[in-house]
């Protein structure tokens, strides 16, 4: 097992967190292209239909233990947030409407995405570190497989046994350095998606990426935009889409 080191998404502290108001998660929504004006009512109704499927005294215990956290990954406990947060993601991939799908979600956090995924019919494996308590207990109430791994530079991904139709990866960090003051450059993210289109993506699969640039842009600078345009991928800000070859 590799050392860990956090993968799990950023965001604002728990109170903050908590006390998010339903006019953020619109946002969030609009930020994935989805029309809130026309499914605002109904992202309420799934969201609620998905915690019905979760053991709500797990998940209330989970809440009360990590509401008073002083760390910043005790926001996951705001299960109803994510997973409206992740109903957006799970559109913009059409995996609520497509046959199927085995994924690979990289830096997978407290596993909302994988969570959502399996109950729209998909299967896979999240990746990320095992050191954030309230991650664990979530992925171990949504019955989300987790591989715990620290993604590096220069170092190869774990072999699964099994190649995938999707790979994601949501506001991760491991493109940083450790003291997350510098990004990779082009020879780390060639070396890394060298690794994900040869070992790890079935023919004809898909990668997303919705980057972590940072409030100041650093972590995704032009150099490696353009490797990722060369590379085939459609960029839009954040967001960056290796498509099957016949949609391109």
């Amino acid at each position: 097992m590799k050392p860990a080191s956090p993968n799990c998404e950023f965001g604002i502290g728990p109170a903050r967190a908590f006390a998010r108001t339903f006019t953020s998660h619109l946002v969030n929504g609009a930020r994935y292209g989805v029309n809130l004006a026309r499914v605002k009512l109904f992202d309420s109704l799934q969201s609620r239909q998905l915690l019905d499927k979760i053991d709500q005294d797990r998940l209330r215990d989970i809440q009360a233990r990590h509401a008073a956290s002083a760390t910043h990954y005790a926001k996951y406990a705001d299960a109803e947030r994510w997973l409206k947060r992740n109903i957006a993601r799970i559109r913009q991939l059409q995996l609520d409407r497509s046959s199927p799908k085995e994924i690979l979600d990289l830096g997978c956090g407290a596993g909302f995405f994988l969570f959502i995924a399996k109950q729209s019919g998909h299967s896979g494996i999240g990746l990320d570190v095992g050191h954030h308590e309230v991650c664990n207990e979530l992925l171990d109430l949504f019955g989300v497989e987790r591989k715990v791994w620290r993604i590096q530079a220069f170092e190869l991904l774990p072999d699964f046994g099994r190649k995938f139709d999707l790979i994601t990866a949501f506001s991760t960090a491991f493109h940083r350095s450790a003291d997350k003051s510098v990004a990779w450059g082009t020879d780390e993210w060639n070396f890394f998606l060298d690794d994900l289109f040869e070992r790890q993506l079935k023919p004809g699969g898909e990668i997303f990426f919705d980057i972590n640039s940072g409030k100041d842009k650093r972590f995704f600078p032009p150099a490696v935009r353009e490797l990722f345009a060369r590379r085939g991928a459609e960029i839009d800000g954040e967001f960056v889409w290796w498509k099957p070859k016949s949609d391109v």
